[in-house]
C-alpha cells in the first residue's frame, strides 16, 4: 500500500495547523484518536483499518506533527478541528471512528452537526454528565512508582494484576504498549497539549443532545475496561435514537484483545 498522502490544515483561530494524512480507497472515514496518542504510536491500528476504506487521520493538536496553539480548549474546539478537515476535503458528509478521547470529539461533532455524518463508530468511550464519564486520567498523574503502575494497569483492564499478566504474555505486551504512551509524555516534559485534553474531557457532556444523533450508530465497549465502563456504553445507547451496543472480551484496548472488534466495526462502516 502506498504511504499516505499528508497535508496541513489550520487550526481555526491560529496560526497553527493540523497534521493530517489520508490513504486507501473505499468508504471515507475519518479515524481520531485517543488522549495522549499519536499516529506514529497508532500506526498498527491505521494499517488494519486503511485496506478497506479512504481513511482520514490526525494528530490532535498539540500532538505529534501538529501545532501547539494557545488554549483553553474545549471540546467543541476539537470538534471544529474535524469540521476544518472534513471542509478542506471538501467532504459534505462520511463516517466516522473515534477511540476513547478521540470517541468524545466525534461525539460532540455528530450532536452537532448531525447533517455530516454518515456513521459513526465508537470505540470505549462515554457520553459523559448524566450518561456516564470516563475515569479521570489526571489523578494518576499524582501518583507514583508501583501505586502508579498498578492503577495505571487496572483501569486499562481490570483483570491486569500483575499475577495475570504473568501468567498472559500477550497481555503484558499489550498493557506496556498502552503504558509506553504514558511513561514518553512524562520524560518530555511537555504536558500541555494533554492536559489541554483531560480539560476538555472532564467538561465533556453531550448527554442531553444524545437525540440529535440520528447516524446509524456503532458502541463498542470492553467488558472489564476500567476508563470507560460498559455501562457508560449502556447509558450513550439508550439515549441515541439509533445506536447498538457490542461488548467484548477486554478492556480499554479491547479491539487488540478481541479479534471480533475490529471486523465488526469495518463491517459496520462499510454497510
Amino acid at each position: 500500500m502506498a504511504s499516505p498522502v499528508t497535508v496541513k490544515i489550520p487550526i481555526a483561530g491560529s496560526s497553527g495547523s493540523l497534521h493530517v494524512e489520508r490513504e486507501g480507497i473505499g468508504p471515507t472515514v475519518l479515524f481520531i484518536n485517543g488522549s495522549g496518542t499519536t499516529l506514529e504510536g497508532s500506526r498498527l491500528l491505521l494499517k488494519n483499518l486503511a485496506p478497506h476504506f479512504d481513511l482520514i487521520s490526525f494528530d490532535h493538536r498539540g500532538m505529534g506533527h501538529s501545532d501547539m496553539v494557545s488554549g483553553p480548549w474545549a471540546m467543541a474546539d476539537y470538534a471544529a478541528d474535524v469540521r476544518a478537515i472534513l471542509d478542506h476535503f471538501e467532504l459534505e458528509t462520511c463516517s466516522v471512528l473515534g477511540v476513547s478521547f478521540g470517541g468524545m470529539v466525534a461525539l460532540e461533532f455528530a450532536v452537532s452537526s448531525p447533517e455530516r455524518i454518515e456513521r459513526l463508530g465508537l470505540w470505549c468511550t462515554s457520553a459523559g454528565g448524566a450518561a456516564g464519564s470516563s475515569y479521570p486520567l489526571e489523578l494518576l498523574d499524582l501518583l507514583s512508582g508501583e501505586e502508579e503502575e498498578d492503577y495505571r494497569r487496572l483501569v486499562l483492564d481490570r483483570r491486569f494484576t500483575k499475577a495475570h499478566l504473568d501468567a498472559n504474555p500477550i497481555d503484558q505486551l499489550l498493557a506496556g504498549h498502552m503504558l509506553a504512551g504514558a511513561a514518553e509524555r512524562r520524560q518530555q516534559g511537555n504536558d500541555l497539549p494533554y492536559q489541554e485534553q483531560m480539560r476538555a474531557r472532564r467538561r465533556h457532556d453531550v448527554a442531553d443532545r444524545l437525540s440529535n444523533l440520528t447516524a446509524p450508530t456503532l458502541v463498542q465497549m470492553g467488558r472489564f475496561d476500567g476508563i470507560a465502563p460498559l455501562a457508560n456504553g449502556e447509558a450513550l445507547v439508550a439515549r441515541a435514537p439509533n445506536a447498538e451496543l457490542r461488548s467484548y472480551d477486554g478492556g480499554h484496548g479491547f479491539f487488540a484483545q478481541d479479534s471480533r472488534a475490529i471486523p465488526d466495526a469495518i463491517s459496520f462502516l462499510t454497510s
